[in-house]
């Protein structure tokens, strides 16, 4: 090292009992040479730096010199001022890494004294103040002017200086910004305080004068406050766990964290209302909410996507849909929905895919193809319109989606052989450069590609059979296709697939046979075409493609609380 080179370098020694060193000039290494003639050094530095003064230098510029030579004295001189110049660097580096440490040691020493000082500070609550009234943060607005107690977690923290601190707190129901003067700040849990610690706060929450921002336009002046737990620092701080730059797979990990944020919160209450909504909208339309099993001995969408599990010895699965057992509480209860998990073992990772999701269902009796499209444009808008007309999520639905519009009625109605021929027409090919033909499943990619070109919602209906779930009914017109529909949104595609369901008994045992599927453990099903059928029909709508169209988000692992998908069950 350069920092081992003796002072007495510059009187270099060159005498004949010398130390003799061999630098070759292009084919040596100062990394792994040894001043030998068979490992020589690259460079007379080296040799300096090495071997000190009591040295003699051989030289030569390339293996092609038979011979090493001495230095020459202009060389010497050359390595002698770069090595001199090196020390000086390192001493100066030296210096200032002490003169650093120094620095730090003394400030951790005035730290912990500081620490040490703010422990004997205690605070007391002012007798003299009106009582504290405890409040959730969403009635801030209503209680401003009054003193009052909050808490929550410290989701920033700001100390200006030695005598303020600004706490914003989040309790699950807002945000507020409160400040903290004087005495307040000198406390050791003040100088301690770590994002997401809890605290309870008492003050007075003031409207902000004008030229200053915070949450909801106001802020709390604190009185007094206690600190009920605190989050660690250093490593283990929150802040260090996940930022906006982590790895997707270290954010799923983290997921309890991440809903914390103010993106994911914000999901997950315009989640919660737009359940609300789903459920108001019913209720207004006379429907009962049922709650199917979600253990079951038969399929709906097909076996390849069944989750297998032992059932006391017996094969079951997790619902695909609860669809079949919505058809059987038409005759008791009139018409029915539900909002429930369903499963799909689809090893998929689009972004539109989870292997568990939130399922809005229903099913009517005595309607037509045509009442289905009227029902379905209905639920689609009305809850939007009740999910709008609630201002605290409207506000969050134009802070993650700014430019969402709800749709204009009526929806685009679109036939599946017209899809076959839009496709053609705007030249959206199959990945081997074909285009789709009549009785072909169009796949997410094109069906996607053409709602986002057409820009609204489209009603696809009239589906071939053969692609279609055995259940649902054939065209009386043309019985190639079936009473089906898929509703389309753009950026998302399919949020909405459902049908006229098959009425007629012989026509249901057709479809079992169609899909090679044993109709014995169905007999509860086939039973509904028995004991008084009738033409009836339903749906199913996926609420976090429901919520990614809505919220403008990449994918529906963001719409959900803990994400399912191939590869994923935790946390």
């Amino acid at each position: 090292m350069a920092d081992s080179l003796p002072a007495q370098t510059t009187k270099l020694s060159l005498e004949d009992d010398a130390t003799i060193v061999h630098v070759d000039e292009t084919a040596g290494s100062d990394e792994t040479g040894l001043g030998t003639t068979t490992s020589p050094y690259r460079s007379a530095v080296k040799a300096l730096e090495t071997h000190g003064e009591k040295i003699k230098i051989l030289s030569r510029k390339s293996p092609e010199e038979a011979e090493y030579k001495d230095i020459s004295g202009s060389a010497l001189k050359k390595a002698k001022k770069r090595v001199e110049e090196q020390q000086k660097k390192l001493k100066k580096q030296e210096d200032q890494r002490k003169k650093q440490e120094d620095e730090e040691a003394n400030k951790k020493q005035q730290e912990e004294l500081r620490l040490e000082e703010a422990k004997s500070i205690v605070l007391a609550k002012d007798a003299s103040l009106p009582n504290a009234e405890k409040i959730k943060l969403r009635d801030a607005i209503a209680s401003r002017g009054k003193r009052v107690r909050v808490s929550g977690w410290v989701h920033r923290l700001r100390v200006q200086g030695k005598d303020m601190m600004f706490v914003v707190l989040r309790d699950g129901t807002g945000y507020l910004q409160a400040v903290l003067t004087g005495r307040l700040c000198h406390t050791y849990d003040a100088l301690t305080l770590t994002i997401e610690s809890t605290i309870t706060l008492y003050g007075v929450i003031k409207e902000l004068p004008e030229g200053k921002t915070a949450p909801d336009n106001h802020e709390l002046i604190v009185d007094y406050y206690a600190v009920l737990h605190k989050a660690p620092g250093g490593d283990d701080a929150f802040t260090n766990k996940l930022n906006t730059e982590s790895d997707p797979s270290v954010m799923l990990d983290q997921r309890h964290l991440v809903i914390r944020g103010e993106t994911a919160s914000a999901v997950l209450r315009v989640r919660s209302q737009v359940l609300r909504a789903f459920r108001d909208h019913f209720d207004h339309k006379g429907f009962h909410e049922v709650t199917p099993p979600c253990m079951v001995q038969t399929q709906v969408e097909g076996g390849s996507t069944l989750f297998e599990f032992n059932y006391y010895g017996e094969k079951a699965y997790l619902t695909q849909s609860s669809q079949l057992y919505l058809e059987t509480c038409l005759p008791s209860l009139g018409d029915v929905y539900c909002l429930a998990e369903s499963y799909r073992a689809e090893k998929s990772h689009t972004r539109r895919h989870l292997s568990e999701y939130t399922h809005l269902e229903a099913e009517m009796a005595f309607i037509t193809f045509d009442d289905l499209l009227q029902i379905l444009e209905d639920l689609v808008c009305d809850t939007l319109d009740r999910v709008l007309s609630h201002p605290p999520t409207a506000a969050l639905i134009a802070q993650l989606n700014p430019t969402f519009k709800p749709p204009q009625r009526p929806f685009l109605r679109m036939s599946y052989a017209d899809a076959i021929v839009y496709l053609k027409e705007h030249d959206i090919r199959k990945e081997d450069g074909t285009f789709y033909e009549f009785g072909e499943d169009i796949p997410e990619a094109p069906e996607r590609a053409m709602t986002d070109q057409i820009n609204r919602p489209i009603f696809l209906t009239r589906f071939p059979a053969e692609i279609k779930s055995f259940y649902m009914k054939r065209c009386a017109d043309d019985r190639r296709v079936t009473e089906s529909v898929d509703v389309l949104m753009p950026g998302v595609g399919e949020i909405v697939g459902g049908s006229m369901r098959i009425s007629d008994i012989d026509e249901l045992l057709a479809g079992y046979a169609r899909e090679g599927i044993d109709p014995t453990p169905y007999y509860w099903f086939t039973d509904q075409r028995k004991y008084g059928s009738t033409e009836h029909g339903g749906f199913g709508l996926g609420v976090e493609r429901f919520l990614a169209w809505l919220l403008d988000r990449k994918t529906v692992r963001d719409c959900c609380l803990y994400p399912r998908f191939t590869g994923r069950c935790c946390p």
